[in-house]
Formats: C-alpha cells, sequence, structure tokens
C-alpha cells in the first residue's frame, strides 16, 4: 500500500484508499452484535416481520446518515471526523462533548463489550475461558468484585490490537482488509446454506407482523420496540468510524463519501439476510430463549451439527477481532485532534516518530477500554452507548444545515443526496428512537446524558488550562 506524508512532511500519512475505508466502515459495524443481537430483540419483539424491518430501518437510518456524513467529510477531511463537524457547526464545546462521550462510552464502551464477546466465544475452544470461572475475588465499595478468565482474555486482545496499531496505518490496515473479507465471507456461508437447510421452515415466519409482546413485558409496544431498534443501532453503530480518520484517506474528497455509503448499504444486506436465516431456523419465541443470546451458533448447530457451533465461533472470533481492530484504529484520532486543540491532554496530540501513528492516544485508549470491560452487563451498555452515539449522531446532521448556511461559499466537492429531505428523516428517526429508549430503558438512557454532563466542568478546566499556558482561548 502506498503511504504518502502531508505536504510538510510530517503528521498522519496518507494510507487508506477506498478498499481500506470500506473495511473499515463495514469491518467497525459487523462485530457481535449480529451474532447475538437478534436474540436480544426477540426478548421484546415476538414478530420476525418487525425485527426485519427493525433491521432494515437501522439500515436505512444508517444509509441516511452516511449520504449526510459524505458532505461534510469531502468538506472538512480532518483527522477527528465527527469532532471537527461539531465544532466548527455548534461551537468547541460541543465538539468537546462528543470526543469526551467517544472517549468515556461510545468507542471505549463498544471496544470493551465486542472483546468481551471475542472471550465468550473463545470459551468454545477453551473452556476454561469464561464468566464463570473466577479467577480472584475482592470486596469493593461494600460489594464483592469478581475478575474472571473472560474479561482476562479480553483485555489481552485490546492490548494486541492496540500494539498493531501502534505500527502504523498500513498495519492496522491489512488487519482490518483481511478480516473483513473472512467475516463477511462466513456469514454468506451461514446465509446459503441455512436457506437450503431442510431443518429451516417458511412457517417460522407466520404471522410476519405483529404487535404481541412477550409474557411480562412491562412497557407499550412504541417503547419494546425503540429498546429492541436501540440493539439493532448497536450493530450498525461505529458505521462513521472511518471519519475519524479522514485525514489518512487518499483522496478523501471522493473516497470517504464513497466508502461510507458503499460499507453501509453492504452491511444492511448482510444483517438483514442473516436475520432472516436464523428466524427460518428458530421460531422467534425460541430465538428469545438461546442460551447466552448466541442465536447463530445455534442456527449454526443446525446446519451443521456439532461442527456448527465451532463453525460459528470461529466466525465470530474473525468478525469480533476485526471489528475491535477498526474500533482501536479509529477512536484515537479524535482524541488526538483534540489534544491539538487543546482541548484534551497534550500528550495525546504526539505522534510516533518513525510510524506517525497517535501512540499516547492508542495507549490510553486501550487502558479505558480494559476498565470497561470490568464494568456492566452486555444488554444495558448496547442500550447506552446506542443512545449517546445517536444523539451525537443526530447533532452531526443538523450540523449539515448549519454549516451550509454558516458558510455557504465553503467547497463542497460531494454534496448530500436528497438534501434537505434525506437529512430530515434521519433526525426524525433519531428523535423518535431517543424519545421511546428514554421511555424504554430510561435509567441506562440517563447514564449517557449524565456522562456528556460531566464533560462540561471538564471542558472548562481544559480550556482554562489551554489559557494559562499562553494559547488563544477557544
Amino acid at each position: 500500500m502506498n503511504q504518502q506524508k502531508n505536504e510538510n512532511g510530517e503528521g498522519l500519512i496518507k494510507g487508506l484508499d477506498l478498499t481500506s475505508a470500506t473495511t473499515i466502515v463495514v469491518g467497525s459495524m459487523i462485530g457481535s452484535g449480529i451474532f447475538i443481537a437478534p436474540s436480544l430483540m426477540s426478548e421484546y419483539i415476538r414478530s420476525p416481520g418487525v425485527i426485519l424491518m427493525l433491521w432494515i430501518i437501522g439500515g436505512l437510518f444508517t444509509v441516511f446518515g452516511a449520504l449526510s456524513y459524505g458532505e461534510l467529510c469531502a468538506s472538512m477531511p480532518k483527522a477527528g471526523g465527527q469532532y471537527v463537524f461539531l465544532k466548527e457547526a455548534y461551537s468547541p464545546v460541543v465538539g468537546f462533548l462528543y470526543g469526551w462521550t467517544v472517549f468515556l462510552v461510545i468507542q471505549t464502551g463498544f471496544i470493551a463489550a465486542v472483546a468481551v464477546a471475542f472471550a465468550k466465544y473463545l470459551g468454545v475452544f477453551i473452556p476454561s475461558i469464561s464468566e464463570n470461572v473466577i479467577l480472584f475475588s475482592m470486596p469493593l465499595c461494600g460489594h464483592v468484585f469478581n475478575f474472571n478468565s473472560a474479561q482476562a482474555v479480553g483485555m489481552v486482545s485490546i492490548i494486541a490490537l492496540t500494539v498493531i496499531n501502534c505500527f502504523g496505518i498500513k498495519a492496522g490496515a491489512i488487519v482490518q482488509n483481511i478480516f473483513t473479507f473472512l467475516k463477511v465471507g462466513a456469514i454468506l456461508i451461514l446465509v446459503i446454506l441455512g436457506f437450503m437447510s431442510v431443518k429451516g421452515d417458511i412457517q417460522n415466519f407466520s404471522p410476519l407482523f405483529s404487535t404481541a409482546l412477550p409474557d411480562g413485558l412491562k412497557m407499550g409496544f412504541f417503547a419494546a420496540l425503540a429498546v429492541a431498534l436501540s440493539k439493532a443501532l448497536f450493530a450498525y453503530d461505529a458505521w462513521n468510524t472511518v471519519t475519524f480518520t479522514a485525514e489518512e484517506v487518499r483522496d478523501p474528497h471522493k473516497n470517504l463519501p464513497r466508502a461510507l455509503i458503499l460499507g453501509s448499504i453492504i452491511t444492511m444486506l448482510i444483517y438483514t439476510s442473516a436475520t432472516a436465516v436464523y428466524f427460518y431456523l428458530i421460531p422467534v419465541d425460541k430465538a428469545a430463549a438461546v442460551p447466552d443470546n448466541r442465536i447463530a451458533a445455534a442456527a449454526a448447530q443446525l446446519i451443521f451439527g456439532n461442527a456448527g457451533l465451532y463453525f460459528i465461533s470461529a466466525a465470530v472470533l474473525i468478525s469480533t477481532f476485526g471489528c475491535n481492530n477498526g474500533l482501536i484504529l479509529g477512536g484515537p484520532r479524535v482524541y488526538y485532534a483534540m489534544a491539538k486543540d487543546g482541548l484534551f491532554f497534550k500528550s495525546l496530540g504526539r505522534l510516533s516518530h518513525k510510524y506517525r501513528t497517535p501512540v499516547n492516544a492508542l495507549i490510553v485508549q486501550g487502558i479505558w477500554s480494559c476498565i470497561l470491560t470490568l464494568t456492566g452487563s452486555y444488554s444495558d451498555l448496547l442500550t447506552y452507548i446506542a443512545f449517546a452515539s445517536v444523539l451525537f449522531n443526530g447533532m452531526t446532521i443538523i450540523s449539515l444545515y448549519i454549516m451550509r448556511i454558516k458558510h455557504p461559499g465553503m467547497e463542497r466537492p460531494h454534496m448530500a443526496m436528497g438534501y434537505p429531505v434525506v437529512p430530515a428523516l434521519y433526525i426524525a428517526i433519531a428523535l423518535a428512537f431517543l424519545i421511546f429508549i428514554l421511555q424504554g430503558d430510561f435509567m441506562n438512557s440517563m447514564r449517557g446524558i449524565c456522562i456528556i454532563l460531566i464533560g462540561i466542568p471538564v471542558y472548562f478546566l481544559f480550556r482554562k488550562g489551554r489559557s494559562l499556558a499562553g494559547r488563544e482561548p477557544l
């Protein structure tokens, strides 16, 4: 892969072509979600047609966002991506709150959840790796903290990928390309053989659409719909990770919009097909009762017998490892950009002299992600990550309108398709999701909001430090 430094011979390296940018989009999205989320969704919605519709809505939602982000990326191809868009459209404090939340929850929480999922599936091959295998216990704040082998392996996987990405954008891109092609291939094999299997039954889709809810679920249909959608949106989340690497993409005016749109469409088709084959093999009411929500493993066992468990477990290992590589690669570019603006720790704005990677930002992100593997349940983590992410994504789409008003003369090599209707649809869906998820999972949604608001005093501390250092105040 040809790599070129910026014009001044310093800074980040332009080492990503269209293929690599697209695999970052696809690979960052396809992690553990599609192998688990359909079962979680079945706990709230008992209609295969409605669940498939939610995956399509989530996919269109993502494509609508990608169409709009394409214009912002092409106009401002800087490291940090979405952080830069929000800073320019609103104010530095809004950009900081996004970067702060990316660091505390969105990116690092996603990395932690995917790393634990990786460890759980590795436990299929190595039974001693499990949440039930406690390595040690200790009293902590009136509770007993248990550290299990799954958490340990999850942390090791984060550390390994962090080290790989310290060796340059090329190393990270190679890993991303290989694992993305492998995971997509494995899912396609499952889909094709699943629909060919005599173990499936088309009657599993009847009735296709229903508003019936599981017994004992204490929420209305639309609230249940929103919570179920949050699980799908978690699986779609991180589609915007490639914007963080905008400064390292060759010919970003063309390649960034193309990668966003192409990657989003590919992922939507994969997710919808996989969910359809799950329900073809497993009735929706039984999908909710699959042990540990491992619906992909249950489907594979029906197709391949006992060997199916090992097939799908290997597929998940490949998928989660590749997904976390994309996430670990992208996130530090946000912290790097914030540090360069004087809004984060100064050391995070330094690059490796040899590899031109934000090594310090990578290390700090890795440490915090490892800490997050020790907290929270998988399902809860899905909800408040999705809530915070959709909130900022909606604000970013609104910034498209703001930037056209504030900077009408700005060079726009790529114009958002369907403007102003398509961005408005994204905003409407995002608003509806935020309202209903507040009703359906109020506590985890409020945790997401609190994490964002805590960033306000932190912003002013960094801003004060910038002023004391003699830099121009923001």
